[in-house]
């Protein structure tokens, strides 16, 4: 494997890893953003809403920039631009100010999101063999960084820009350094998309777009619900209900770093059913356990299965619509935001009108509904793991230097 890889290999894995720091820090310090600029109950889903409603805008926009603009390009430049919102939306005084932080923070995410996973999917068929997984760890690796960083802040009721403005000044010229290094697909991207909107066939491309969905929706009811979810239902003390999300992060991260390992042995399909079977598995705990304890373990296995569902999406779409890979992705990313949307407000919905216990079974059947889509994560034609790996030697084309 040529250096040039290599190289392209470790810097994305770095850009993943500062992007999931970068997100954690500003999601775990939701109550203090709300004290700060005194955003009442009321008005602060709007503003959440607002979010991952103008990441889905940024990753439609995407879709249409990569046609003239190498993805390497946009993620170069799109990824300071969240950092320096971040700082924004911890600097700012009034709530106009934050109204634009957060505008900014999330129509560039969305760019930045969609630009990376179009790499990382150029990347791995360059390789010839499963590595998406990879980058997806070093995004967890970074959002338990980033959480951890958080709780610094909060433990010290540091201001938010004292916060995060070590994190900014640190990541964002090493992402820029870092970015040198990018590799591009192997021919440019006008030509690569060239009827690239044409070329992708939503009817082959939904089941994809519904996995995508169902696994923000479990991940979603994970981040929002499970330390009120130990401590009300479960009966844990409010100290143990701050575990559950840290141990579904560090089980993710664990997931996704032997994840491409299994992928290359038994392949795709199998890694995807063994995930939602966990998954399932997970959640049937949780809405059972009888104590904290046991549904601990249930949020020991939803970061287990979870973990492999969305990088083996991406890279499932890459393979599906190789001659227009930057298309698939974009549009699938849009789906990541679809099920983060729907996820928390479902769950609470449904815990209010019936239970939290039954709530919990909704994500798990949606996670089941994966296994009759498992077959789309392996087309014939261009299939990773079980004996289907190419060789390791590949056209790499330009790095994003060569722009």
């Amino acid at each position: 494997m040529t250096d040039v890889l290599r190289r392209g290999r470790a810097s994305l894995a770095f850009g993943f890893f500062a992007q999931g720091a970068t997100f954690a820090l500003l999601v775990t310090r939701i109550p203090a953003i709300q004290d700060r600029y005194g955003v009442s109950d009321v008005l602060l889903p709007v503003f959440l809403a607002a979010v991952p409603v103008l990441a889905g805008v940024g990753s439609v926009t995407t879709e249409q920039l990569v046609k003239r603009v190498r993805p390497g390009r946009l993620l170069r430049w799109s990824q300071p631009v969240v950092l320096l919102a971040l700082l924004g939306v911890g600097s700012g005084g009034r709530m106009a100010g934050l109204a634009v932080a957060l505008a900014v923070f999330g129509l560039t995410v969305g760019a930045l999101d969609a630009s990376m996973n179009m790499l990382g999917v150029s990347l791995q068929r360059a390789y010839g063999r499963s590595i998406m997984l990879g980058f997806h760890a070093a995004y967890s690796l970074g959002g338990i960084v980033g959480a951890s960083l958080a709780w610094v802040g909060a433990h010290w009721h540091l201001a938010l820009w004292v916060s995060y403005l070590p994190v900014v000044a640190v990541l964002l010229p090493a992402t820029l350094v870092g970015s040198r290094w990018y590799v591009d697909g192997d021919m440019p991207a006008a030509e690569e998309e060239r009827g690239g909107a044409d070329a992708v066939v939503f009817r082959l491309l939904l089941p994809l777009c519904l996995v995508m969905t169902f696994a923000y929706i479990g991940d979603s009811t994970v981040s929002n619900w499970s330390a009120k979810y130990l401590q009300d239902t479960l009966g844990g003390s409010e100290q143990l209900a701050t575990v559950p999300y840290n141990v579904y992060m560090v089980t993710t991260l664990l997931g996704r770093s032997i994840g491409d390992l299994g992928v290359r042995r038994f392949g795709a399909v199998s890694v995807v059913r063994l995930g939602a079977l966990l998954a399932a598995l997970g959640f049937a705990v949780v809405a059972g356990g009888p104590g904290a304890w046991v549904g601990m373990l249930g949020f020991t296995l939803l970061g287990l299965g979870l973990c492999v569902l969305v990088p083996q999406t991406f890279a499932a779409a890459g393979r599906l619509f190789p001659g227009a890979s930057d298309a698939a992705v974009a549009r699938l990313n849009i789906f990541n935001y679809v099920g983060f949307l729907i996820g928390s407000p479902l769950v609470g919905a449904l815990g209010d009108a019936w239970s939290y216990r039954g709530a919990m079974l909704v994500p798990m059947v949606l996670v089941l509904v994966t296994l009759g889509y498992a077959r789309s994560f392996a087309p014939a034609a261009d299939r990773y793991g079980g004996g289907h790996e190419r060789p390791r030697t590949a056209d790499v084309g330009r790095g994003s230097n060569g722009l």
